[in-house]
């Protein structure tokens, strides 16, 4: 429930800083801040301008900093509401005591997301443009950036929007065949709109199919390294990482636990896992490190399985070629630096089909093209966007548009089948609803706390 208090919150990170923003938003937000901040220079704060002044603490008049003040009057700000900011050093102490001093003046501490919700709920924004902060704040890479910001800009609400427009010119000529079927008015016939529902579901598939490539622009893909013990897993994690992230011994088992980090191939985020060797554990905590390495392998979008190039098959690599059946990914022959025992037919007689590179972990050989075959692997994963910038990337997206496409489906069944125009109307009135609740014009108190809960305080 969309209670109209005024709130406060710093908006700029925890801890040590040269400068910290403090943000109330509500009814006495301009009121609260001319109370504990008063301007250097008397007179009038012009909206959306910085003045210089000191925090006081209205009980004692007390000192607290000297800050600059903003003024944003609603409905022409952040939220919607009257908004006011304070500009402060950024101590951690001076942060509690600003807010303090706020507090105690009638602000209440904003909660997780709130001031996105109540812009959300002023119609200053759309739900996936809400969506789009949080995934600002949290991208991890270009591709993450690009989508988050076309969604904060309207691209998927505006794409979503001209797909529900279509449904409502569809639902239009049906409610004119119900209300005037005996004036002598030209209509669509029902093959008509038949062919446009089938058109239109063409196109909703289309968005909703572009999850898997929204999510991988969103968080990446994961690969996971697997290998037998000594094929020097760790050295390639490092090698691809440009760091010493692993430990590297001679001593098979040095990897007992998941080591994971994050690269860019091309435009996308790699979360690489660095995994135990595929063996029989030796010890429990082997053991246990091994079987992680089978989840994780299981769950990873690509696999980097690496062989040790100068030594035999032995049944740990045999198990690794059986790990890699049907799945996305590179395999690496290293130690080319050492005479070769084995080469790339040995894997294919194996049963392995993924790309093999011949690779030297010791000198970095061929690990440029690791990198694109990676970068390939992963735009494999993404799909065929078509040049289309739009995807989705939230399940709370996919389940709404597949409610549409189930309800697109009935009406395109009634349709063809000569079902009367008002069985067709429901169906058509479920997709569009179901298509209004992407962008949150049709929504619930339970969607809004789920998705305004993953943000941080003071946004």
């Amino acid at each position: 429930m969309y209670v109209r208090d005024t709130i406060v919150a710093p908006v700029t990170p925890p801890g040590r800083g040269a400068v910290a923003i403090i943000r109330l938003s509500g009814p006495d937000a301009i009121q609260i801040l001319r109370t504990i901040w008063q301007p250097a220079r008397p007179g009038t704060l012009r909206a959306r301008r910085l003045y210089l002044g000191d925090v006081r603490d209205p009980a004692t008049g007390a000192p607290i900093d000297r800050a600059l003040a903003v003024v944003m009057p609603g409905p022409r700000s952040l939220t919607g509401e009257d908004v006011a900011e304070l500009h402060c050093h950024g101590g951690p102490f001076l942060v509690r005591r600003v807010v303090g001093v706020a507090a105690a003046c009638g602000a209440r501490m904003a909660e997780r997301g709130e001031f996105s919700r109540r812009a959300f709920l002023n119609g200053r924004i759309d739900l996936t443009a809400a969506e789009a902060i949080a995934d600002l704040i949290e991208a991890r890479g270009e591709s993450a950036l690009a989508q988050a910001l076309a969604h904060l800009n309207g691209a998927l609400k505006d794409r979503v929007g001209t797909l529900r427009e279509r449904l409502i010119a569809i639902a239009a000529h049906l409610e004119a065949e119900i209300d005037f079927s005996d004036e002598d008015i030209a209509l669509p016939t029902r093959a008509d709109i038949a062919r446009r529902i089938a058109e239109l579901r063409q196109d909703v598939a289309a968005l909703h199919q572009s999850f898997a490539r929204g999510r991988l622009m969103r968080n990446g893909a994961r690969a996971a390294i697997i290998g037998k013990p000594n094929v020097g897993k760790s050295s390639v994690l490092n090698l691809l990482l440009g760091v010493e992230r692993a430990i590297v011994t001679p001593i098979p088992g040095t990897t007992r636990d998941m080591i994971e980090d994050t690269i860019h191939v091309g435009p996308y985020p790699l979360v690489i896992q660095d995994t135990a060797g595929v063996r029989a554990g030796t010890d429990e905590v082997e053991r246990i490190g091994i079987e992680r390495t089978l989840m994780h392998a299981g769950e990873a979008d690509l696999l980097i399985a690496v062989f040790d190039g100068s030594g035999a098959l032995e049944p740990e690599d045999l198990r690794v070629v059986e790990l890699c059946r049907g799945r996305a990914g590179v395999a690496l022959l290293n130690k080319r630096d050492l005479p070769a025992a084995i080469g790339v037919t040995d894997l294919r007689a194996r049963g392995l089909t993924m790309p093999v590179l011949r690779t030297s972990a010791l000198r970095g050989d061929g690990f440029d093209t690791l990198r694109e075959e990676l970068a390939a692997a992963a735009q494999a994963l993404a799909g065929d966007g078509r040049g289309d910038t739009v995807a989705i990337s939230r399940e709370r997206h996919r389940d709404a548009l597949a409610r549409a496409l189930a309800a697109l489906d009935a009406a395109h069944h009634s349709a063809q089948g000569a079902m009367p125009p008002e069985i067709v109307a429901v169906d058509i009135a479920i997709a569009a609803d179901a298509l209004a609740q992407v962008s949150g014009q049709v929504t619930s108190e339970d969607v809004l706390d789920a998705v305004f809960r993953e943000f941080c305080i003071g946004k």
